[in-house]
């Protein structure tokens, strides 16, 4: 027997035609209501269906950090737990091709191990454009070679990579001079290549602590005062007897309760900061110098220091920044490899690192 045959818009169907078209009508409405509209909403629905994102780490040796304490494996880490694909570079590996910046990348797996904290696989070159993200966490100092590594990832900026933090910001918020565009944080301080001006300081100010502009972890920082035999000495190894900047600054006493490092996520600052506590007869709070780190709740001091910088901060790109305060004085403002992430979180349950992530998730592509 023939099929039952019906009129539809003007055509004949068969029973069995007519069937299938419903049936293909109800797939494409499900299927409507399950693909979002818009590009990044399944990625939110659906978070094991989204594509894997990409992350190259610019920084020192990884081999050699200590990973109880490092920051930058915290945020592997958590990347990683992200499903990003990681990927491991050093100042070497940066080159440049007819504009175009490349890395020679080598794939990276990350472990939260003491003893065995990570995997490199081999090394290849590939334009950084193809990359999502890029932590810049080389350390200091700010030399000729950093700045250049800051060129290079400014290209690879523009071509559409997320640079954490900003290359330009790197080059421009030097961690001991930028805190001088918020002199009302500050304690008295001056900046100088010669050694009399330097001097005329320390006899206004009695006892003062002095270091160079391009440091870190506490080296090369001296502690003296006026009629001290052994300030011109001083002056003449920090100053390259006139040739590089110097610093000088009032001696806070409350470093007795530690060198506080607060840390900026977009601006914002975590509720806790590491106070860096001096220990036996060393007056410096570092904790590469020996300073012991405990978990204080942020003072309302803290927190007006945090929003007199943020906004500046944010506007320069500097996405992740560690601001250093004695007392009630900010003393340093750090952007290139900031610290103590791994010390909050273990003592107050934090994940410092999946904050950031948050954020430059939401922030999307640069």
């Amino acid at each position: 027997m023939a099929a039952t045959r019906i009129a539809l818009g003007g055509r004949a169907r068969s029973a069995r035609q007519r069937r299938n078209m419903t049936a293909s009508a109800t797939t494409a409405a499900s299927f409507a209501t399950f693909v979002p509209p818009r590009r990044y909403a399944l990625p939110q629905r659906f978070p094991e269906l989204r594509m894997p994102r990409t992350l190259a780490v610019l920084m020192d040796p990884i081999g050699a950090i200590q990973p109880k304490k490092d920051t930058t494996l915290a945020m592997l880490l958590e990347a990683q737990r992200r499903r990003y694909t990681l990927s491991y570079m050093r100042q070497g590996d940066l080159a440049v091709r007819d504009g175009v910046a490349w890395a020679r990348l080598a794939p990276l797996s990350v472990r939260d191990d003491p003893d065995d904290w990570f995997a490199l696989g081999d090394a290849a070159w590939r334009e950084l454009a193809g990359i999502d993200v890029i932590l810049a966490r080389k350390d200091p100092p700010v030399d000729a070679q950093f700045i250049y590594d800051t060129m290079v990832l400014e290209l690879a900026q523009r071509a559409g990579a997320q640079v954490v933090n900003d290359p330009r910001g790197l080059r421009d918020a030097n961690e001991k001079l930028f805190a001088l565009h918020f002199p009302q944080c500050c304690p008295p301080t001056a900046i100088a290549r010669d050694a009399r001006e330097l001097k005329r300081f320390v006899a206004e100010h009695g006892e003062v602590v002095l270091k160079p502009l391009d440091g870190m972890g506490g080296r090369s920082i001296f502690l003296s005062h006026h009629g001290d035999s052994n300030l011109n000495v001083i002056l003449e190894t920090l100053t390259g007897n006139g040739q590089a900047f110097a610093i000088a600054q009032k001696f806070i006493p409350e470093i007795s309760a530690g060198d506080k490092r607060i840390l900026l996520v977009d601006g914002e600052p975590v509720p806790y900061a590491l106070a860096r506590i001096p220990q036996g007869d060393d007056f410096r709070g570092n904790l590469a110098a020996g300073g012991k780190g405990v978990g204080v709740p942020l003072s309302d001091r803290d927190r007006w220091i945090a929003a007199e910088v943020g906004p500046e901060l944010v506007r320069r790109g500097m996405r992740f920044v560690g601001l250093d305060v004695i007392g009630d004085w900010l003393t340093e403002i750090n952007v290139t490899s900031p610290t103590c992430v791994r010390e909050l979180d273990a003592q107050y349950g934090l994940n410092i690192a999946g904050q950031l992530f948050d954020r430059l998730e939401a922030a999307g592509p640069a």
